[in-house]
């Protein structure tokens, strides 16, 4: 690397918050917890093989959620960095559609290899004649978490749009926002029709990433740790007459899909904590140990957020087949077990990323497509989750998320013949050591 790309590099990762990639590795690990409480398999009374959620029986978990249901924050941190990358890849004078096609790619580059894996297990168990409903029961389970790839590619695919109403007018587009969540909501709730709340998948988590754009303006910088403690009980609060009087649920989580306002409440509860908590946060990643750790962890989010549930399904049936490490889900010894589990799926997550992990750095062949082939991969991106999230996963979801995501990467991920690295010049020789020591950071 050049003198002048290894100073670009060393001002680039000066000015990184890495709380905030801290704060992203911290939503994911949390995720992987839930869901590992999530899952229970074992044998029924007749000795059969049975797949339970254990949380689903404890009285105390939906209060739970509402600490627990991260996913919001998840969001938030996603608009910062996207505000702060979309910005500069404008002063470098590249376009809207340079910016949805690399990020719809991250998106759709890992999703590939994860569907395909889907219609080989899925189809196979099928051919073979395994138990529908058991099979049924498994992928619904395995293909819970990919809502996330239809939203986040929403919201990606709005990124330059959304800046641009947010440098216009921020407070308009909030409350634009806010009042088409509340409408959808209350047309939802009044009529019964849960269709009508997919409105809600871009007016709520555009408005939570509309929350991180505020943040990555400084708005929350600038408030005093009182007026931040003050706004986060406030939100919190609200959760109370949300759901006693309101008509939603307890569960944070039940509120997810269709997203609901009270994710709108959370995200901005988090986003508060999130800066009160920033100056310890910021003296934990000076050392070395913690950078160490959200290096590794991020630079492989993707794998392990779309991985984690196959593989905590695929290792709970393998202890099946080992005496006595297969307790019975619930029972005492099953929940002291999870921590032992959960070291398992890190490692065994940690061994797939160097087969999957490949795949979560956007490979960019050729000059960017016209805007309406990048619309069409975006779509293709949106489309196999969406189906998953509504209907939950089978074979021919599979089959149709192979495909669509295949298509995508291919509209996407080669354009012409020419990389955009060889087209460019040897002039930018220095810029292309910088992007890639930001590849090596955990992805936005």
């Amino acid at each position: 690397m050049s003198d002048a790309a290894k100073t670009a590099t060393s001002i680039d990762l000066s000015k990184r918050d890495l709380t905030l990639d801290l704060a992203r590795v911290f939503c994911v690990l949390l995720v992987v917890v839930i869901h590992l409480f999530f899952v229970g398999v074992g044998r029924d009374a007749s000795g059969a093989l049975s797949v339970s959620r254990p949380l689903d029986n404890q009285a105390w978990f939906p209060l739970v959620t509402w600490v627990g249901q991260i996913m919001p924050l998840f969001f938030v941190v996603g608009g910062f960095a996207s505000l702060t990358s979309w910005r500069s890849l404008v002063r470098r004078g590249e376009t809207a559609s340079d910016y949805i096609r690399n990020r719809v790619l991250r998106l759709a580059q890992p999703a590939l290899p994860l569907f395909i894996f889907y219609v080989v297990v899925l189809g196979g168990a099928t051919l073979l004649a395994i138990d529908p409903s058991l099979l049924s029961t498994v992928a619904i389970g395995a293909g819970s978490p990919l809502w996330f790839l239809a939203a986040y590619a929403l919201c990606q695919t709005f990124v330059p749009l959304m800046a641009g109403w947010h440098a216009r007018a921020p407070r308009l587009t909030l409350l634009v926002l806010l009042a088409g969540a509340i409408l959808v909501d209350t047309i939802r709730y009044s009529t019964g029709s849960t269709s009508v709340g997919l409105a809600n998948l871009f007016f709520v988590w555009l408005l939570v990433q509309q929350i991180g754009f505020w943040y990555a303006d400084g708005w929350f910088d600038r408030r005093s740790w009182w007026q931040l403690s003050s706004i986060a009980a406030v939100c919190y609060l609200t959760l109370i007459p949300f759901t006693t009087i309101g008509p939603y649920s307890v569960d944070m989580l039940v509120n997810l899909n269709p997203p609901t306002l009270p994710l709108v409440a959370l995200a901005l509860g988090q986003a508060c904590i999130l800066r009160l908590l920033r100056p310890a946060l910021a003296k934990l990643m000076r050392t070395r140990g913690a950078k160490a750790v959200v290096f590794v962890v991020g630079s492989r989010l993707m794998t392990i957020y779309l991985w984690h549930l196959p593989l905590i399904i695929i290792l709970s049936g393998v202890a099946l087949l080992i005496p006595g490490a297969s307790p019975d889900p619930s029972s005492a010894v099953w929940w002291w077990s999870r921590p032992i589990m959960y070291v398992l799926v890190l490692v065994a997550l940690f061994g797939l990323s160097f087969i999957v992990g490949r795949w979560e750095g956007p490979r960019q062949v050729g000059p960017t497509p016209p805007p309406v082939i990048v619309g069409l991969g975006a779509l293709f991106t949106f489309i196999p989750a969406f189906l998953v999230m509504q209907w939950f996963l089978n074979l021919w979801f599979a089959g149709i998320g192979a495909v669509l995501y295949g298509a995508a990467v291919l509209l996407l991920g080669r354009w012409g013949g020419r990389s955009q690295s060889a087209s460019r010049g040897s002039s930018t020789a220095s810029g292309s050591d910088v992007a890639s020591s930001r590849r090596r950071l955990p992805a936005a």
